[in-house]
C-alpha cells in the first residue's frame, strides 16, 4: 500500500512539475512577444499616426485612413453578427435544448467556429465580391460577421446554460412569460459573460487579415464608402511588414501595437463597468 501511495506521489510531483515548466514557457513566449511589439510599436507612435494618411516609401505619414476603415468594417460587422448571435445562443439554451434543429444549429456552429478564416473570404469573394465586380467595405464586413457570429452563439449559449433552472423556476411561479424570464432573468444574470462574448468576437475579427484580402482589400487614401475598397489595419499591416522599406514596417509596428491596446483597454473597460453594475444590483 506504501508503494503504491510513494508511486502515486511521485507522479503527482512529475505531474506538477511538468504543467509549471510548460506554463512558464508560454509566459517566456508571451512575454517575449509583447515585449519586442511594445518596443517596436511604441517608437512609430506619433500623433501623425492618427491624423496623417499611410504614405508612399520614404514619406513620413500615420494611419489614419486605416484607422478609420478598420473602425467601419468591425462595427458593420458586429451590428449584424450580435444579434444573430445572441438570438441563435438563446434559442439553443432557451427553447431548442433537446431538438434535431438545436443538434445541427450547434453542430454547424462548431463547425464554424474552427474553420480557417480565410474561408470566410473565399465564400464572401464567390457571392459579393465577383458578382458585384469590385473589392467593398460590405463585403469585409460580411465575411467579418460570419467570423464573429459563431463566437457569440457560443458564448451566449453557454453562459444562459450556467443560470440556475431554480431562477427560471422562480420567475414562472410569479406567474411570468417565457419571453419575460429570459429578458427579465437569464439575460440578467448572464449579461458579464454574453458581454464578454461580443468583446472576444470584436478581438476575433480585429486582426483578421486573409478575409479581408479577397473582399475589403485596401486604399491608399481617406474613405468612408463601404461600396468600394477600404484601407484597414490587418491588411495594412500585412503589406507594410512585407516591405524592405523602414518607414513601412515602423508603421506596421504601430499597427500592431494599436490593435492590441484597442482590445485590450475594451476589455479593462468592459469587465470595470459590468462589475460595478453587478455589485449595484
Amino acid at each position: 500500500m506504501n508503494a503504491v501511495v510513494k508511486r502515486r506521489q511521485f507522479a503527482n510531483i512529475i505531474a506538477r512539475m511538468l504543467i509549471v515548466a510548460a506554463t512558464l514557457l508560454v509566459l517566456a513566449f508571451l512575454v517575449w512577444i509583447c515585449s519586442v511589439l511594445l518596443y517596436q510599436g511604441f517608437s512609430a507612435f506619433k500623433p501623425s499616426l492618427f491624423t496623417e494618411m499611410t504614405p508612399p516609401p520614404g514619406e513620413s505619414g500615420g494611419l489614419a485612413n486605416a484607422i478609420m476603415g478598420s473602425f467601419l468594417l468591425v462595427a458593420a460587422a458586429m451590428l449584424v453578427a450580435t444579434p444573430i448571435g445572441l438570438l441563435a445562443g438563446t434559442y439553443l439554451n432557451e427553447y431548442g435544448k433537446g431538438t434535431l434543429l438545436a443538434t445541427i444549429v450547434r453542430f454547424v456552429n462548431d463547425v464554424l467556429l474552427a474553420k480557417p478564416s480565410i474561408l470566410a473570404g473565399l465564400f464572401i469573394y464567390e457571392i459579393l465580391v465577383a458578382p458585384m465586380g469590385g473589392f467593398s467595405g460590405w463585403a469585409g464586413s460580411a465575411a467579418l460577421a460570419i467570423i464573429a457570429i459563431p463566437v457569440v452563439v457560443r458564448t451566449t449559449e453557454d453562459m444562459l446554460n450556467l443560470v440556475p433552472n431554480s431562477m427560471r423556476e422562480a420567475a414562472y411561479a410569479l406567474g411570468a412569460s417565457r419571453s419575460k424570464v429570459i429578458l427579465s432573468v437569464s439575460y440578467r444574470a448572464a449579461r458579464v459573460g454574453m458581454t464578454t462574448g461580443i468583446l472576444l468576437s470584436v478581438a476575433r475579427i480585429a486582426g483578421e487579415t486573409a478575409p479581408l484580402l479577397f473582399t475589403a482589400l485596401n486604399n491608399q487614401f481617406w474613405s468612408t464608402d463601404m461600396s468600394s475598397s477600404m484601407a484597414n489595419l490587418p491588411v495594412m499591416i500585412f503589406q507594410f511588414a512585407m516591405n524592405p522599406y523602414p518607414d513601412w514596417q515602423a508603421l506596421a509596428w504601430a499597427g500592431a501595437l494599436l490593435i492590441t491596446l484597442t482590445i485590450l483597454v475594451l476589455s479593462i473597460i468592459s469587465r470595470v463597468v459590468l462589475r460595478s453594475a453587478t455589485a449595484q444590483h
